[in-house]
């Protein structure tokens, strides 16, 4: 080959290496960006692997380490070992403990310590249980100061609010007795976060369908039914919309003779 053949060679090879490298050199901006693509399809696994991959990148990046700990969360709720449940739980309840140490300001960081502590607290007994409600209201409490508007933070003080309202007499006073109690709740309250919840994204599924859990609870059932036939109306728009269309339906069909 002669010379000059061989050095445009040489050069365009250079040219074509660097910019294969230039497309595989992401940034943790660049893997936030895929995560969000992957969880907008329902791809849970793949949106945690994207995440955690923006994580290596830059582990300071809260963005990042809340949404892995979102990510922890949902991929954790289909397990069906209760050990490996407990264990993405806790992983997510680390990442978000340390989104929230970076950026304290940030009502998405609360927010997902909430529901990470959330769901550790149903696994766990005892006065940890009782511990760990507590901090998750106080932290969906931080968020909601930080976004009144954050309608996730809104779902889960409302959650709060009804499963401590009806928690059964013996254990509201073992909690009392024992691990000085809990802070008061209501359906009453659980109404009215779930009612700003749903103002602030009105087709939310899950807003629909827990709001008619707490009016069955409450024996309002002409309000539950309104809420469960609302969640058969609305569009799929998350990766558990789908169940929770089928839990109205068979809820509706609990309650179609009670009036």
């Amino acid at each position: 080959m002669p010379r000059r053949a061989w050095m445009i060679a040489v050069v365009l090879g250079t040219l074509v290496l660097a910019g294969g490298a230039a497309l595989h050199a992401q940034t943790a901006q660049d893997w936030i960006a895929k995560g969000d693509s992957l969880y907008a399809k329902f791809d849970n696994e793949g949106a945690l692997q994207a995440y955690a991959k923006a994580v290596q990148l830059d582990s300071t990046n809260c963005e990042a380490l809340w949404k892995l700990a979102r990510a922890y969360v949902d991929v954790g709720e289909t397990k069906k070992s209760k050990k490996e449940r407990k264990r993405d739980y806790l992983t997510a309840e680390q990442l978000a403990r340390k989104a929230v140490s970076l950026c304290p300001d940030s009502a998405n960081t609360h927010f997902i310590l909430a529901v990470a502590v959330g769901r550790v607290a149903l696994l766990t007994g005892g006065k940890k249980k009782v511990e760990l409600s507590r901090e998750v209201k106080e932290e969906a409490e931080k968020a909601i100061a930080l976004d009144p508007n954050h309608d996730g933070a809104l779902h889960v003080l409302a959650r709060w609010h009804r499963e401590v309202a009806n928690l059964s007499g013996f254990l509201k006073m073992a909690a009392k007795v024992i691990y000085g109690g809990l802070p008061p709740a209501s359906n009453e309250k659980a109404v009215e976060y779930f009612k700003r919840a749903i103002a602030v994204n009105p087709d939310h599924i899950n807003h629909h369908l827990e709001l008619g859990r707490t009016y069955q609870m409450m024996k309002k059932y002409d309000l539950a039914r309104q809420e469960y036939e609302k969640v058969l109306q609305l569009p799929v728009k998350d990766a558990d919309d789908p169940e929770h269309k089928e839990e109205a339906k068979k809820l509706l069909e609990k309650i179609k003779n009670k009036h």
